[in-house]
């Protein structure tokens, strides 16, 4: 304390420290930071730890996942935390910041995001040693099941019979999408050497998004899509029609580009007067026709990519594969219209 006195007076207040309290608390900082420099076991703070895992996020992750894990955490849980040590934030802390200090408005959703960060974080420090259990667990956030619709095969048929028959710019893309059940960002990434006509399949190795551009899949694994006779057909006609025009399969659609295909969809699905449906539910009308139909869950979840059983099967449930026959052993029956006879009249003289 002598040498934060010393400093104090008189040329302190000139280096922005009004108070001796103030120079008390940066040097408590400046020591803390020395120590760390030096390796000891000095205890880290939510911030400080935040900002190691962001660090670290950046050369594994893409630069839209690190900006919305420091967007969203420094936004709700950073200035509850911000001077706790890691160590010190315990179950009911996560528990208090998520149901009653974090905007009771906010959506279940995004509730279940914070969690899911928060979460992530603290693994990261069990992973490196530097907490030996996570709090987050054993907390969860319920939330609905997204309402998803598809369509009927018929409303499918409607619905590219339509679109061809107007010309609508986006046909080709809902062509390909209906047939492969590939995202919209791989769809936006698909050029012609991608493809093998003779082998029949499609490489799925990149997509598109607006804040990262081109890059690996969702799930950063390549794929192979199989190629229908109907898709082999549109194909080689689209080939032929643009030549040697742009590299990509499909047309790079203003509305595409700004992320307002679904707009675009739901707009043409209101005009035909068949169900309204998002970009991504096309995706879905693939995954769920060909479940219904009896392709394996392993094989489904080979053509679209999903990493995980339970992402398949919540497509199942819609498909209602698992419960087809399910009301067929039921022990009675509606009387047949024969049976029906009129055995007596009451009230009859």
């Amino acid at each position: 304390m002598d040498l934060i006195a010393e400093e104090f007076e008189p040329n302190a207040k000139g280096r922005g420290i009004e108070t001796l309290r103030k120079a008390e608390t940066i040097e408590f900082e400046l020591m803390r930071e020395l120590a760390q420099l030096k390796e000891e076991n000095v205890p880290f703070r939510w911030s400080e730890w935040l900002n190691v895992c962001l660090k670290r996020m950046k050369m594994t992750c893409q630069p839209s996942t690190v900006i919305n894990y420091q967007t969203t955490l420094n936004k709700w849980i950073t200035p509850l935390w911000k001077d706790l040590d890691l160590g010190d934030i315990s179950r009911e802390k996560v528990y208090k910041a998520l149901f009653e200090s974090v905007d009771s408005n906010l959506k279940p959703y995004t509730k279940k995001c914070i969690l899911k960060f928060v979460k992530r974080i603290f693994q990261m420090a069990i992973e490196e040693g530097v907490l030996q259990r996570n709090p987050c667990l054993g907390i969860s956030v319920k939330v609905s099941e997204p309402d998803q619709k598809v369509f009927t095969n018929s409303e499918a048929e409607i619905f590219l019979k339509e679109a061809k028959a107007v010309n609508h710019r986006f046909y080709p893309i809902w062509v390909v999408a209906l047939l492969t059940g590939m995202r919209s960002g791989e769809l936006y990434a698909l050029k012609w050497t991608d493809i093998d006509m003779d082998a029949r399949i499609i490489s799925v190795t990149r997509q598109w998004t607006s804040k990262n551009g081109f890059g690996p899949t969702k799930t950063r694994l390549n794929r192979v899509v199989p190629i229908s006779d109907e898709l082999l057909s549109f194909l080689k006609a689209r080939k032929l029609q643009i030549g040697s025009e742009s590299e990509f399969v499909l047309p790079h659609l203003t509305e595409w580009t700004h992320g307002d295909q679904a707009s675009v969809i739901r707009d043409f699905c209101v005009a035909i007067k068949i169900t309204s449906i998002k970009f991504h539910d096309l995706r879905a009308t693939f995954i769920t026709n060909l479940l219904s139909r009896g392709e394996s869950l392993a094989r489904v979840m080979s053509i679209v990519g999903h990493n995980e059983l339970k992402t398949t099967n919540g497509y199942l449930r819609k498909a209602g594969v698992d419960v087809q026959g399910g009301t067929d052993k039921l022990g009675y029956k509606l009387p047949q219209e024969s049976e029906g006879r009129v055995l007596s009249i009451v009230g009859r003289t």
